[in-house]
């Protein structure tokens, strides 16, 4: 992955088909990463949020990252390696899967059991596992989504970390939906990649430093997404995000995608404790969705 002197650009943050017994559906996976980048993606972040990462083991984590690697995916420039655990060992253990095929960028997550750990803490965990993973772990995205982990990563944390370790935290994604906090980060952190999670965000943050996004909606919009991460306001994006948002977001994007690949059943399936939409719901999300980019189109 590019160093802050280049832009990150747009990562899709992967959505993850299942198989009916709910191992990851390899084929699919490799598939819609590779008509991903086709339809312009720069990168494929895996394992991440949208990609029920905190689901995945690490044997079919080192599957999944085999099979994308043997289909072409390129591991140094196009694959970001999410990481989520709770424990040091878990941490380290899910990076070096991706470090031995020679991917170098990952997206770090804090550990989301204990709550309320405090910076200090946060960094004695985030540093062990920065240590474990080693030099060759060179492009590290610091992950700041406290809706999920009930964890957050403060201005000040970032920056004892980076200060630590500059050769491998190079920057942080902020998917708080907090504007305060992304202008924060890109007024005290200009020199890292601040990424937005946010899409409704980005092109605001992208006029004002930012240097991309990791987002779920790059999984079923691509060519919706190619405005906002070069800095122009694209009102489908913000429409298409209010639409998703009453719903379970991971279970509609996977639905969406099944939408858009016409492959609904496939796709539908959520790994436990995640549900999928029901019918009802798919048609309502099917039907808004499609009437914004007809309406827009017409």
């Amino acid at each position: 992955m590019p160093l802050k002197a280049d832009r990150f650009g747009l990562s899709v943050a992967l959505a993850t088909p299942f198989a009916e017994d709910r191992s990851i559906d390899l084929p699919r996976f490799v598939a819609h990463g590779l008509q991903s980048l086709a339809d312009g993606c720069a990168s494929l972040t895996v394992f991440g949020t949208t990609g029920e990462g905190a689901s995945l083991g690490l044997n079919e984590r080192n599957r999944a990252l085999g099979a994308m690697v043997g289909a072409g995916v390129d591991p140094a420039r196009q694959l970001v390696v999410g990481i989520a655990a709770a424990s040091v060992e878990d941490a380290i253990a899910q990076g070096r899967a991706g470090l031995m095929l020679g991917c170098s960028s990952f997206l770090l997550a804090p550990p989301f059991y204990f709550k309320n750990p405090g910076d200090e803490g946060l960094f004695d965990w985030l540093a062990a596992v920065l240590t474990g993973l080693g030099p060759k772990a060179s492009n590290v995205i610091l992950y700041h989504i406290p809706q999920v982990t009930s964890v957050g990563l403060s201005v000040a944390l970032v920056d004892r970390l980076k200060k630590a370790f500059p050769h491998q935290v190079k920057g942080v994604k902020d998917s708080s939906g907090d504007w305060d906090n992304t202008r924060a980060l890109l007024e005290h952190h200009g020199d890292l990649h601040i990424l937005i999670g946010d899409e409704r965000l980005l092109a605001r943050g992208m006029n004002l430093g930012a240097s991309g996004t990791s987002c779920g909606l790059a999984n079923i919009a691509p060519d919706l997404m190619q405005r906002p991460v070069n800095g122009i306001e694209e009102p489908r994006v913000a429409e298409i995000i209010e639409v998703v948002l009453p719903f379970a977001v991971t279970a509609a994007v996977k639905a969406l995608v099944g939408h858009r690949r016409n492959d609904p059943l496939a796709w539908s399936r959520m790994r436990a404790p995640l549900r999928s939409l029901d019918e009802a719901e798919c048609r309502r999300i099917f039907a808004a969705v499609d009437g914004i980019r007809a309406a827009r189109a017409a």
